[in-house]
């Protein structure tokens, strides 16, 4: 009869007992993050308002909602797959957010701490959600057009001038000397210029983004150009490259981690001229919104854009990130968002 090795008992044992401390952590968490909302629907529900707010029903029932999905994921452990796992990785952020949630409805609508209008409750804005959410929608809709349209042509030129004077010494020699004067001077002094020389403020808004999102683009692509490798040069014309291959194939594919390092900065940028711009001049926009909302002084709608407006820029940097995690697959995970 043949012995097991203890050493290699213990060994083949250690995956399962690791497995069962993961899922009773898990569990321990979820069952704490689903008592905490089950207790932010009982505070909307059990007590009651200062000022009789509406949608006070559906802010519970989404509190439980959530109660429910952390509960699910908790209970099933893996089974429910890479979904599960996002939950159970941010099971502590679930408990914080309902601690926050819940002092938030205190201060607001319970005991009416926060002075009124100034600081809205959170079935406010979830009001805005329900009643407002045409005139919410239209504005995210005209904002991502415009800044699409000022993002692409501004990363565009950013790019192509970039290259050209990372690669050519005698466009070096003229463009950076404008580059340097004009450059670092924001986006929005250029406002009254720009309304003046385009027909419509659509357009001139288009090319204050633009102009926001080349500069940090032409700066990190002639960056990238300028630090290849010499010796990647070399090798390809000993191979018989021509100018037109070395450009395509060897300096921007080398430069393309720069690129997108300015790719993000003019993101950044663009959406703080977004802002600005449609503040001042196009009649529609999440900043048309805000400026319409503190007008009327309705600041649970100014809220309400202010987060859809962090979902939107949030969203819209992590598809930049998926773009540059699929077009530089060697250095997936070296940036991370």
């Amino acid at each position: 009869m043949t012995s097991i090795d203890p050493a290699f008992s213990e060994r083949a044992q250690a995956p399962v007992q690791e497995a069962n401390q993961a899922r009773a952590g898990i569990w321990l968490v979820g069952l704490a993050a689903t008592a905490s909302w089950i207790g932010v629907a009982a505070l909307i529900e059990l007590w009651p308002e200062i000022i009789p707010q509406p949608y006070g029903r559906e802010l519970a029932i989404i509190a439980l909602a959530i109660a429910l999905a952390v509960a699910v994921v908790a209970a099933t452990g893996k089974l429910l797959g890479p979904v599960a796992g996002t939950v159970r990785y941010y099971g502590p952020w679930f408990i914080a957010a309902a601690v926050l949630m819940a002092a938030w409805e205190v201060v607001t609508a319970k005991t009416g701490w926060l002075p009124v209008p100034f600081f809205s409750s959170p079935q406010s804005i979830l009001e805005v959600f329900f009643d407002d959410w045409a005139r919410l929608a239209e504005s995210v809709y005209h904002s991502v057009l415009l800044l699409a349209k000022g993002y692409f042509f501004g990363a565009l030129a950013g790019f192509l001038t970039g290259v050209t004077i990372g690669w050519s010494r005698a466009a070096s020699y003229w463009v950076h000397p404008v580059l340097r004067l004009i450059g670092p001077l924001p986006a929005t002094a250029w406002l009254p210029l720009a309304f003046f020389l385009f027909p419509t403020s659509g357009s001139a808004s288009v090319f204050l983004i633009a102009l926001a999102t080349a500069f940090p683009v032409t700066i990190l692509t002639w960056s990238g150009i300028a630090s290849v490798n010499r010796d990647y040069y070399d090798i390809a014309r000993t191979l018989g490259a021509k100018p037109s291959f070395l450009i395509l194939k060897v300096a921007i594919p080398a430069a393309l981690p720069h690129v997108f390092v300015g790719l993000f900065m003019g993101l950044g940028t663009s959406f703080a001229v977004l802002v600005i711009a449609e503040m001042l001049g196009v009649k529609a926009g999440l900043g048309w919104y805000l400026q319409w909302a503190q007008g009327w002084a309705a600041y649970a709608n100014m809220y309400a854009a202010l987060l859809v407006m962090a979902l939107m820029c949030s969203g819209l940097i992590t598809i930049l990130f998926r773009v540059r995690d699929w077009s530089l697959s060697w250095q997936k995970g070296l940036v991370r968002w």
